[in-house]
């Protein structure tokens, strides 16, 4: 007797154990505009029919579909899936295989990443973008799947390396009790969260990691690498960056959220691996390390003194990136030292009760774009893992040129940012997104 839809739900939680882990970790390859060997996994239709090797699914035959069969084999093995990024557990494959028994329940279309429409000005960049993703889902391919642990990215044309620190996917609950505080009226309303997995960099990007991008106009056309020498540089700057605070160890700082991002393409190219900027959401779970508390370690402000450089013990100046205690999850200076820049916009955070998945508020202006994380020149309250701070015009007012430098905020000097790196990474038009969100706009 064949099983109702209703009876079919209660055997298999499709919105709870099958819906995200299509979502996060096939739609990105097997989606109709990008159908890798023919198979779209958007509905339930189009998985059923499946790709150039067949049905990917024959519902009540776990055993006979594909989609099950090609997740249980080994990383690198050809028709393995995910061919590369991170391999489903033996509870995932477990809840997929119960799921395509019970009759495989799919209400509705798979939701995915959006990119904003694209203008005619955007053509020749998302050109250089799906240059750039050939070449970071060729080094997915050539690794099979690596593990997720701590690595070190080395930086080129520098001596430096990037650490970048495991950050496991999670849910919780993002912006500040009422109560809490210090609190701003900007820090809610709360909102349970969820996040995929990503690495983060386990302290700000210093300048010895950001002058090869800063400074390189005048070497891009010497640089044999055609595809990183094509992504957009900064202008030289009219003035000595660092202010006098110090190069060597030092938190980059006073760079627009573009120049951030515009660092992280470049990196990404040289490297193959994807980076961005986090977004608030990633920025603020990381930064929060598994606690419910104003700080990482704790509600007392008079702990900060071991984890963070603020006001009271920073001479006035930043200091060397990572000399303080790390947090929980092996992160420094997410309390103190420079702001951090996050990929958002200033907004309320959306209020509801059901967990939202991976939150990004897409900027469509210039103004105003959250920071995080707090900094050298501050008190505690603006330490603390809720506090945000929205961007002004004003921190570019020292700036002579009209129109003013897409490149510099001269008057941010304490203004930085680190990286992040999803353990899956996203289409090209995605990554077009991140690193190109409203540059230029006013």
């Amino acid at each position: 007797m064949a099983l109702s839809a209703a009876s079919l739900a209660q055997a298999a939680d499709f919105e709870t154990e099958i819906r995200p882990l299509l979502e996060s970790k096939c739609v990105a390859c097997h989606r109709e505009s990008n159908m890798l060997g023919g198979l779209s996994v958007e509905t339930r239709d189009s998985a059923l029919r499946g790709g150039a090797g067949g049905p990917s699914i024959v519902l009540g035959k776990p055993d006979e579909s594909s989609l099950l069969t090609r997740l249980r084999l080994e990383a690198g093995t050809p028709g393995a899936m995910p061919p590369a990024g991170p391999r489903f557990t033996n509870t995932e494959i477990s809840a997929i295989r119960n799921w395509i028994l019970d009759g495989a329940y799919w209400p509705e279309p798979l939701r995915r990443e959006q990119p904003p429409p694209l203008s005619s000005a955007d053509g020749l960049e998302l050109a250089l973008v799906r240059q750039i993703h050939r070449r970071i889902a060729a080094k997915a391919q050539r690794e099979g799947g690596e593990g997720f642990e701590a690595y070190d990215e080395p930086v080129p044309g520098t001596d430096v390396s990037l650490r970048m620190v495991p950050i496991a996917q999670g849910e919780f609950t993002l912006g500040t009790p009422s109560n809490e505080e210090g609190r701003s009226a900007d820090e809610g309303p709360q909102r349970a969260v969820r996040v995929d997995a990503f690495w983060m960099g386990a302290h700000e990007v210093s300048w010895d990691a950001f002058r090869p991008f800063m400074l390189r106009v005048a070497e891009v056309y010497k640089d044999p690498d055609r595809v990183a020498a094509a992504v957009s540089s900064p202008t030289p700057p009219y003035v000595e960056m660092s202010f006098g605070m110090g190069i060597n160890g030092y938190p980059a700082i006073s760079m627009t959220q573009h120049a951030a991002s515009k660092y992280a393409q470049w990196l990404s190219a040289k490297t193959g691996h994807f980076y961005r900027l986090p977004t608030e959401a990633e920025w603020e779970y990381a930064c929060r390390a598994g606690s419910e508390s104003a700080y990482s370690f704790g509600n007392d402000p008079a702990g900060l003194g071991d984890f963070a450089w603020f006001w009271d013990n920073s001479d006035a100046q930043y200091r060397l990136v990572g000399t303080r205690k790390p947090s929980a999850w092996g992160l420094h200076d997410m309390h103190g030292n420079v702001w951090e820049w996050t990929l958002d916009r200033h907004a309320p955070y959306p209020s509801g009760d059901a967990p939202l998945a991976n939150p990004w508020e897409r900027a469509e202006r210039l103004y105003p774009r959250v920071a995080r994380g707090g900094s050298w020149m501050d008190d505690p309250a603006s330490l603390r893992c809720g506090a945000r701070k929205a961007s002004d015009e004003s921190w570019k007012m020292q700036d002579p040129q009209l129109p003013k430098s897409i490149w510099y905020h001269t008057d941010a000097q304490w203004l930085g940012f680190r990286l992040v790196r999803p353990r899956q990474h996203p289409s090209p038009e995605m990554m077009h997104a991140y690193w190109n969100s409203a540059a230029g706009k006013k």
